[in-house]
């Protein structure tokens, strides 16, 4: 009774994490893993590391480097996309360049040629077999989720299948998720007796693992259990050990041993990937069904990866300009490089790890997206449709900003970049509900008291965590989103807490409804909708508003006409997103507290970028400032994370107002 161990890790962090992050990954992950690994020379697994991460451990841990080289016989290196972006994401070319890429720097750092590829998230979908094909790729990482979801049977897929798609043949690898939920989390023992349950008289079958190599190390609890309780090295002796165990690599595998099928797959991932893609209105009905019908998990599939641009306005809008880049026609290098680069998965979901949360990520993918534009460097105006609602955005282009406007949602100005820095000023996030909120839990962490463990205790994956924080949360939803110049009408009862919690009294329908366009040249743009003030029944409201865009400058003009006799207070909203929000100064105020003022001018110091933004209005406003703040999960627990500054000017009127305003950033 044999059983062929296929072993891999899969390493990868978010291009241009913090510094401090990945090099103490590599401290307490990547380096102790390979050291471990060059002390058994009999033992041999497979590797993936993005391409992004492969060069910066070459560039700034030479040690780590050369240690991956000396094992690299023991090593069987998988391809993947470079800077780890969804292949069924992005466009045919950018798939077949980035794999190349990838490879290539494999093969000219270890001799070798890569013939598996790693399918970031494993999200598959056909339409991506002929362009991993063209990169001399065998077999593709999967799920046996997705094996599951096809139909075959969970107990019958230890091994590789085939598939294919316009005449080109793919080999399927599926992980098998109970490997991946106990290695390195439960005890050795459980752990090779778990293994030994694959063996065969054929000795044909293989257990399959292939997961984060951060798991091993930097995981809540993994770095006291996987090296100072030397799991991994007791695991490594446990498999050349054991009779039953044939450890070998994935090529080893493919060639020695015949598919156990052709297979087709859904456009499907993992199993929590369904559960964290499912759409809101969907997902509580799903998480119900799927708790209480874990045995029919093949037929409960949930949602899909690209339901995150659904889900997630943010994500949508990085991913389609994105998109709308790549059309560009005779990319230069250093373009094609930041445009790539902009492809990275990890800003565009949101599971457990924080994605689409982390200002740092999106900040990422924006100085991407911006020096793309910086490139291409274009004058005027231009109009797209960018997000793909069948409504044209507009793009103006000064020397120092390019400015979005975004008629649809309200005519609200929703990208608003600093083109010398790089920096998109409006990377807010709107505020969402998650299913996961009703399940956060406070505890005390002075009186929580964590039971001593034991060389063999089990510990927890992250995927079975308890939501827990000791900080007092606010969790508060909003029903727009959360760009700039928003236009609100609402009354005298409006104050700094509803205005936070996004519970005011909004009367009309400007703020996220379309308006429609009167006039537009090279550098501005007038609209107006006809809109209503909703109290009783229905009645008449206009709001024109025009923006002229003027080097570092934008002027902009409000007119608001009302058939509703009563006192009515209109609010404009503008959302900044800063890269240190304790580097701000806001008219002489720190933002350690929300802030409630009157003034016509608003100046806003950013020690950080070293920029000041000011706002210059023709009349007093009622002033309102507070930081925007979001509640997501992540590995840790619960993170409690400022999104944003927002601001609302207010000022009453009846009837009629006419404002004019100014913004100016040096």
């Amino acid at each position: 009774m044999k059983t062929n161990l296929l072993f891999g890790i899969h390493c990868h962090q978010p291009i241009d994490n913090f510094d401090n992050v990945i090099l103490e990954i590599i401290e307490k992950s990547y380096k102790p893993f390979f050291f471990i690994l060059k002390s058994f020379p009999k033992f041999k697994c497979s590797v993936h590391f993005s391409g992004w991460l492969f060069e910066y451990i070459k560039n700034n841990d030479k040690e780590l480097f050369e240690l991956i080289k000396e094992v690299s016989n023991q090593i069987e290196f998988f391809t993947g996309g470079y800077y780890e972006p969804i292949l069924a994401s992005i466009p045919s070319n950018s798939r077949v360049e980035q794999i190349k890429k990838l490879s290539n720097f494999i093969e000219e750092n270890f001799n070798q040629k890569p013939r598996g590829l790693w399918l970031t998230e494993r999200i598959w979908d056909d339409s991506i077999i002929d362009d991993i094909k063209k990169c001399n790729v065998d077999y593709v990482i999967v799920d046996d989720y997705h094996l599951i979801a096809a139909g075959f049977d969970k107990n019958n897929l230890n091994g590789y299948f085939l598939t294919e798609d316009s005449n080109n043949t793919m080999g399927l690898f599926p992980i098998n998720k109970d490997l991946r939920y106990i290695i390195p989390f439960a005890t050795i023992d459980d752990t090779m007796q778990k293994l030994n349950s694959f063996a065969n008289e054929e000795g044909e079958n293989a257990a399959i693992i292939f997961d984060d190599g951060e798991k091993f190390g930097v995981w809540p609890k993994t770095y006291e259990k996987v090296y100072e309780k030397r799991w991994l090295e007791r695991f490594f002796q446990e498999c050349i050990d054991d009779e039953n165990i044939n450890v070998t690599t994935f090529a080893q595998f493919y060639d020695k041993n015949k598919a156990i099928n052709l297979a087709y797959l859904p456009t499907v991932s993992y199993h929590e990937m369904g559960e964290w893609s499912a759409l809101p209105n969907i997902s509580k009905d799903y998480h119900e069904l799927i708790a209480n019908n874990m045995e029919h998990e093949y037929l409960i599939r949930g949602g899909i990866w690209k339901n995150f641009f659904i889900k997630y306005n943010e994500s949508n809008w990085i991913h389609k300009r994105s998109l709308q880049l790549s059309k560009v026609q005779n990319q230069s290098e250093e373009f094609k490089d930041s445009l790539h680069k902009t492809q990275c998965n990890d800003v565009l979901w949101h599971g457990v790890f924080g994605g689409i949360y982390l200002p740092n990520l999106r900040d990422n993918a924006y100085k991407y997206i911006i020096n793309c534009e910086n490139i291409l460097d274009k004058q005027g105006f231009e109009a797209v449709d960018i997000n793909l609602n069948s409504y044209l955005e507009y793009k103006f282009y000064t020397k120092s900003l390019l400015t979005v406007i975004d008629v649809k949602q309200g005519g609200q100005i929703v990208e608003l970049d600093l083109k010398d820095k790089c920096f998109n000023l409006l990377n807010t996030l709107t505020r969402y509900h998650e299913n996961y909120h009703d399940k956060i839990q406070m505890v005390d962490l002075e009186e929580e008291k964590l039971e001593e463990e034991n060389e063999d205790d089990e510990i927890a994956t992250i995927h079975n965590s308890m939501l827990t924080t000791s900080e007092d949360i606010k969790l508060y939803i909003d029903w727009y989103l959360k760009k700039s110049a928003i236009d609100h009408i609402t009354d005298e009862s409006f104050n700094i807490e509803n205005f936070e919690s996004c519970q005011f009294k909004e009367y009309a329908d400007f703020a996220n409804q379309p308006f429609e366009i009167l006039d537009i040249n090279e550098n501005s743009i007038k609209l107006m909708r006809n809109g209503g003030i909703y109290k009783d029944s229905k009645l008449n409201a206009t709001i024109e508003k025009s923006y002229e865009f003027n080097d570092n400058q934008i002027d902009m003009h409000v007119d608001v006409k009302t058939v509703d006799s009563s006192i009515l207070k209109y609010l404009l909203e503008w959302n900044f997103h800063f890269q240190d929000y304790n580097a701000l100064n806001i008219n002489g105020h720190d933002l350690d507290e929300s802030l409630v003022f009157e003034n016509s001018r608003l100046t806003i110091m950013d020690l950080s970028l070293n920029k000041t933004i000011e706002f210059q209005f023709d009349q007093c406003m009622e002033i309102y400032v507070y930081k925007v703040k979001s509640v997501s999960q992540s590995e840790e627990g619960v993170d409690y994370t400022t999104q944003g500054v927002c601001f609302g000017f207010a000022s009453e009127f009846t009837g009629e107002l006419s404002l004019k305003y100014s913004i100016n950033i040096i």
